[in-house]
């Protein structure tokens, strides 16, 4: 692939799933990507060797990095970092994030609260480290993985994952707004349900107050059919690495030409139509209020 801009480009959540395959395909498209995930020198040493030697072996530029997205620290001294190594960060990947499954009444606040932190929080812990570098070279690019739950149907027992998601989009597109005058664009990759191809759902957490599971005994096992009923609607093509592929198109293009939303959506949830429908209104909205200029980045020309 030729490439006529090398881009400097922090991914979160990289250990796993469309994180990982962003990574790799991102490096394989010529950028410097740095990968990052928790506890890279402990549990997560085998998958960061694994992204090492998949960069040595082609010739990429591609590291590992040590990044807890619960910790501003850890988010201030990663990118600390990539800045100092590179110079630049031209674009941050918000992907990390975790999904839980189970009657939304089980979940203690508590629980919730952690949902929000890893999904939601998390973003800007990351943003509020990257911003500062990336206002002030007055370039860059926040590139989110949303979900087709925001704006498409979804299965019951997902509640508060679909809530943080929601709740992370309508930041990230506020803040699209008000990062735009610094010459930072914005945009939304929009995934649908995967069942296969990465660890989402495997790894998904249930809640610890198994009573009141167990009180909703008369649709439980409706939660057991949901990840098959998802498998029966999928094409047996659908691959995650979709994602990836669009996400590294997204990046490659040129300043000014990335969409602001893209779906990718095996399923057929509706999020697509409901997304061309919102943009519409959005951008009319804003236009209306005269806030127009904000709906686009602004061009720094040296």
């Amino acid at each position: 692939m030729n490439q006529t801009h090398k881009s400097v480009i922090l991914v979160t959540g990289a250990s796993t799933g469309i994180g990982n395959l962003s990574a790799r395909t991102l490096a394989a498209a010529g950028h410097i990507v740095y990968a990052s995930m928790r506890d890279v020198e402990g549990r997560n040493a085998p998958r960061a060797k694994e992204l090492h030697d998949y960069a040595a072996e082609n010739g990429f530029s591609l590291k590992a990095l040590e990044l807890d997205v619960l910790s501003q620290e850890s988010a201030d001294r990663a990118v600390q970092v990539i800045v100092k190594e590179q110079g630049v960060l031209d674009v941050v990947m918000h992907n990390a994030g975790h999904l839980v499954v189970g009657v939304t009444e089980a979940f203690s606040p508590e629980e919730m609260a952690k949902v929000y932190d890893t999904n939601v929080l998390g973003t800007q812990r990351v943003n509020r480290a990257a911003l500062p570098y990336m206002r002030a070279q007055e370039s860059g690019l926040l590139l989110w993985i949303s979900s087709t739950t925001v704006r498409g149907g979804f299965p019951p027992f997902l509640g508060p994952y679909v809530a943080a998601k929601a709740a992370m989009d309508s930041l990230a597109q506020t803040m699209a707004y008000e990062v735009a005058p610094f010459g930072i664009e914005t945009s939304f990759v929009v995934p649908g349900a995967f069942t296969k191809g990465t660890s989402h759902f495997p790894n998904a957490t249930p809640p610890a107050d198994g009573e009141t599971s167990a009180a909703y005994a008369r649709i439980n096992g409706l939660l057991d059919e949901v990840g098959d009923r998802l498998s029966a609607l999928t094409p047996d093509d659908a691959d995650p690495q979709a994602v990836a592929d669009e996400v590294a198109r997204i990046v490659s293009l040129p300043a000014g030409q990335r969409p602001v939303r893209s779906v990718i959506d095996f399923v057929g949830d509706g999020a697509a139509e409901v997304t061309e429908l919102s943009e519409k209104l959005r951008i009319e909205f804003l236009e209306r209020i005269g806030l127009g200029g904000l709906l686009e980045a602004a061009v720094t020309v040296d």
